[in-house]
Parts: C-alpha cells; sequence; structure tokens
C-alpha cells in the first residue's frame, strides 16, 4: 500500500481525537470547541529554494546553509531545487551533510525539484528513456534525505494526445522505479501543456500510478504567450491528484495579499474543498521586493488566510455543536 505524504484529514482526525476524549466531562458547546483549540494548523508551510535563487546564484547562500536559512526565516521544512547541488545527487558525503544540518536545525526535507534532465515525454524512444534513467539518481537523493518526492515536468511535443501518451509513458516509468524507493514522482504545472489542468489532469490518469502526482502551483498557467490558463479551475482540477502545493507570489498590495492571486479564494479550493492538510511551499519569484522580504510577505499571507479559515471552521463547527445538543436556543 502506499501512503502519501498528506492524507487530508486523517492526521487531524487523530490529532483531534485525543483532545475530545480529554474534554468528554465538558458541556456539549465546550466539548465542541475543546478540540479545536489543540488540534494541528490547518496546513504547515515550507520553503521552496527557487525562493532564494538570486541569493545563491549570487553566491551569498551556500546550499548547505539552506536549512539555516529556512529556520531563520521561521519556516520548519524545504524543497530543494537540484541545480543547487547539481553534481552532488550521489555524493553521499555531501548528502549526509546536508541532512545533519537539516536534522540540527530541526527542518523537514520534502522534496527536490528536478530540472534540466531530458524531456520524459520525449517522442524519441531512447532520449525519453534516457530522461527516465536521468532522474533515478534524484529519486535515490531524495530517498536519503527523507523526502517524499522528486518534482519532474511533463515535457513533451506533438499534439494534445501524443504528448499526453507519451508524457504518461515516462511518468510511469520513473513512478516505478521511485516506488521501488517510496518516493513520489510528482508533476508540476511548468510551462507547454503542463500548463493546461486539464491535459496535465490527464496525463496523471493515463500514467496510471499510485506513486505519480501533482505539485499544483498557483501561478504557473501560462501554456504560451497566447494562452493563460484559469489559475483557480487549474489547481482545482490538479487537487485530486495532489502529493504537494506551491504557492507562487511574486508582488503586494498595501494591504499584503497578492496581486495575481486571490489567495483566500485559493486556499478554499486547495484546503476548503479538497481537504489539503499538508505542508504548503512558499515560492516567491518577485523582483519588488527583497527575497528575505518576499518570503516573509508570503508566509505572513499565509498564515492570515489561514487563521481567517480556521476560525470560520471553529465557529460553524461550535454553531453546529450548539444546535445539535439543543443549547443553542430558538
Amino acid at each position: 500500500m502506499v501512503t502519501p505524504p498528506c492524507s487530508s484529514d486523517r492526521r487531524w482526525f487523530l490529532a483531534t481525537a485525543a483532545a475530545a476524549a480529554a474534554a468528554a466531562g465538558l458541556p456539549g458547546f465546550l466539548r465542541a470547541a475543546a478540540p479545536m483549540a489543540r488540534r494541528a494548523p490547518l496546513f504547515e508551510i515550507s520553503l521552496a529554494q527557487w525562493s532564494l535563487h538570486r541569493t545563491l546564484r549570487g553566491k551569498e547562500l551556500d546550499n548547505l546553509d539552506f536549512p539555516k536559512k529556512a529556520r531563520a526565516l521561521g519556516i520548519g521544512a524545504v524543497e530543494y531545487v537540484n541545480q543547487f547541488f547539481a553534481d552532488k545527487a550521489r555524493d553521499e558525503k555531501y548528502l549526509a551533510e546536508l541532512k545533519n544540518r537539516c536534522d540540527g536545525e530541526g527542518v523537514k526535507s520534502l522534496l527536490i525539484m528536478c530540472d534540466g534532465e531530458g524531456a520524459l515525454g520525449d517522442p524519441d524512444e531512447k532520449r525519453r528513456t534516457q530522461a527516465v534513467e536521468n532522474h533515478h539518481r534524484w529519486v535515490e537523493a531524495a530517498k536519503f534525505l527523507g523526502c517524499h518526492s522528486i518534482r519532474v515536468n511533463a515535457q513533451s511535443r506533438g499534439t494534445w494526445e501524443e504528448q499526453r501518451k507519451l508524457a504518461a509513458d515516462g511518468l510511469r516509468r520513473l513512478s516505478e522505479f521511485g516506488d521501488k524507493h517510496g518516493i513520489f514522482v510528482i508533476v508540476e504545472n511548468h510551462g507547454g501543456l503542463s500548463s493546461n489542468g486539464k491535459w496535465l489532469a490527464e496525463t496523471l490518469k493515463a500514467a496510471d500510478h499510485p506513486r505519480c502526482g501533482a505539485l499544483p502551483d498557483f501561478g504557473n498557467f501560462r501554456v504560451s504567450d497566447k494562452e493563460l490558463y484559469d489559475r483557480y479551475q487549474g489547481v482545482d482540477e490538479l487537487m485530486p491528484f495532489a502529493k504537494g502545493v506551491s504557492a507562487k507570489s511574486h508582488d503586494f498590495d498595501d494591504a499584503g495579499n497578492e496581486v495575481h492571486t486571490d489567495y483566500a479564494r485559493m486556499l478554499e479550493i486547495v484546503v476548503g474543498k479538497h481537504g489539503w492538510r499538508g505542508h504548503i511551499g512558499i515560492e516567491y519569484e518577485g523582483g519588488k521586493l527583497a527575497e528575505d522580504a518576499g518570503i516573509a510577505a508570503t508566509k505572513a499571507l499565509l498564515e492570515r488566510v489561514r487563521a481567517a479559515m480556521q476560525t470560520a471552521m471553529d465557529a460553524k463547527a461550535t454553531k453546529d455543536a450548539k444546535a445539535g445538543s439543543g443549547e443553542g436556543g430558538k
């Protein structure tokens, strides 16, 4: 049996069940409120390494110091980008040091975002096979670091149907390898037809493997210069396959809201409709704010929307509990 990195409501249920039992002697409406006060947040927040790509490329931050940086920003889980340690995938000494630094900071490794390893949907069978094999080392590195997934691209060429068939073939073969190591292979909407939510959902269905899933990104829905897919529809279509979620951000207004994505609307889809209870990764790509400031702004926005959603859910649950016990009055 494949255990997903986030079981939407199971972890929430287990966390609240004990609190509910402890509160069993309280009046009805207080019994409803007590578990809510004790349960974990609706979702956790992680940091995608790409948020710091300028700092890393400018040699102001070393890849080995990424966990410490994340902790300094108040974040306890990280998502790596393979290009920042491209020659270290099978360097066990290096990976052990990175893992030790994560452990020292109390930071959890979630996934490795993989680019530059070839098109998993390449029409040429030999090149497609090579692309699959190129990703093997990152599956192994992810396993070593304690990640649950590698993030890949579903790049291909041809008609809608041809690209779906080719990408599904590469994804399935890589997922079969990932299964041997307990690692998920998750696809981000990341350009071309992969930025069309309907196409990517169809492709993941065609891959038909329990280790193959999605990493819905709030912002990567530009299919071409002439086509922009609806981001809310796309995330909605991809959430049934999600093993991770990427909160893309660029610019913010004076109230701290992201100007391109309505985070309240998006999180209602992710958390409210689809019941996501795992990590949501900050991926700041803006240029107006410094990277640290952009990360902080995104984190504050996620926390604010999360708190508002939790308050609304708690109020509804308390109201329902009062009505059910007859304590709500007429």
